[in-house]
């Protein structure tokens, strides 16, 4: 068979990457005939860059400021196969990751961390003559709005000048709106440290930002979607001219995804919490709609599984397992990640029938 192994991250223990490679070493342990091709996923957020940069371009090795100051290494892909249109594709994670504070988010960190190592990044592609630049959305510490992307730019007009007549794309899967109570600070800030103080200062903060951005864009754009993404990133990069697409959207169409589905026996996919948010959009529930429609039976392997057996058949799933239920408890899932979640691939593969 040709089985296409295709998840997305699994939370914090696991990139799209290391799952690819514990799910595929798994497999061919059971199964060594087998033809398996590696197609990990994202959805823009931590890994969005690797993902890409093991299907094609160049990595570029930066060193910005991370989201506190500090000097971080971060990269950034040169997709140059259509040396008429360059891109770039840029993760704001790898400058601004929650992973990136050194400890847990706290009210400080909530209202200090800051963009500007991405638009370091962005600046690079745009030094290097790109004709779009895609910024991949998620796992931000920052709740600045982009501010520090927008002044490592140049400031805002100037920011502007060097974005006209170039493709910007916010990559993410994220649809909240800037402001509100489904905005970037009532929903994301107490995920990334913010107490009720804080929240409030954040929002006042982030209303007043919008008013630099509503001049910048010549209309309001604190109320389309995805505006609220990684802290109000997303609205500065509509500011400038940009546009949202789905980052699980942007992987596919640059990595051939849908052909590469309709080339295999079977697909296997997975992430860290297999539930019913799963089936609302995220990257396995896109991936399985694009194997129905043509007839490639699914797997899933996941940390955790909640639906049950009629909603795992109902979205067209042939099997879900669970590496908690394999290992034994959450702990060990946790701490022994990659070993157990390739246990549990091999013992999957010599059971599957096919």
């Amino acid at each position: 068979m040709r089985v296409l192994i295709a998840p997305d991250s699994f939370g914090n223990t696991l990139t799209a990457v290391e799952a690819a490679d514990a799910i595929a070493t798994g497999w061919s342990a059971s199964r060594p005939d087998d033809e398996v091709v590696h197609a990990p996923q994202s959805d823009g957020g931590p890994g969005f860059v690797d993902v890409l940069a093991g299907r094609f371009g160049q990595v570029h090795t930066e060193t910005v400021p991370g989201p506190l100051g500090a000097s971080v290494t971060a990269r950034w892909l040169l997709d140059d196969r259509d040396p008429d249109h360059l891109v770039g594709y840029v993760e704001c994670a790898q400058a601004c990751g929650l992973h990136q504070l050194g400890g847990g988010p706290t009210p400080r960190t909530a209202q200090t961390a800051d963009t500007t190592g991405v638009g370091m990044l962005v600046d690079a592609a745009l030094r290097a003559g790109v004709a779009s630049v895609v910024v991949g959305l998620g796992g931000s510490a920052s709740n600045d709005g982009g501010r520090g992307l927008i002044e490592a730019l140049g400031g805002p007009e100037r920011a502007l000048e060097r974005c006209a007549g170039i493709d910007v794309v916010a990559a993410s899967d994220v649809e909240n709106p800037l402001l509100g109570p489904l905005g970037a600070i009532a929903v994301f800030g107490p995920q990334k440290g913010a107490d009720a103080a804080a929240l409030v200062r954040l929002e006042h903060r982030m209303a007043e930002w919008n008013r630099v951005l509503t001049e910048l864009a010549g209309r309001d754009i604190s109320a389309e979607t995805g505006a609220g993404a990684a802290g109000g990133l997303g609205a500065a990069l509509l500011a400038l001219g940009g546009r949202r697409v789905s980052g699980a959207t942007v992987v596919a169409e640059a990595t051939g995804r849908d052909a590469d589905i309709a080339a295999a026996d079977l697909l296997i996919t997975g992430e860290g919490r297999f539930d019913s948010q799963t089936l609302r959009g995220k990257v396995v529930s896109a991936l399985t709609a694009t194997a129905r429609a043509s007839h490639v039976p699914v797997l899933v392997v996941a940390g955790q599984v909640t639906l049950g057996a009629d909603e795992i058949a109902d979205a067209g799933i042939a099997a879900a397992h669970s590496i908690v239920d394999h290992a034994g408890s959450v702990q060990v899932a946790m701490d022994d990640a990659g070993p157990q979640l390739t246990g549990l691939t091999r013992a999957v593969a010599a059971a599957w029938p096919g």
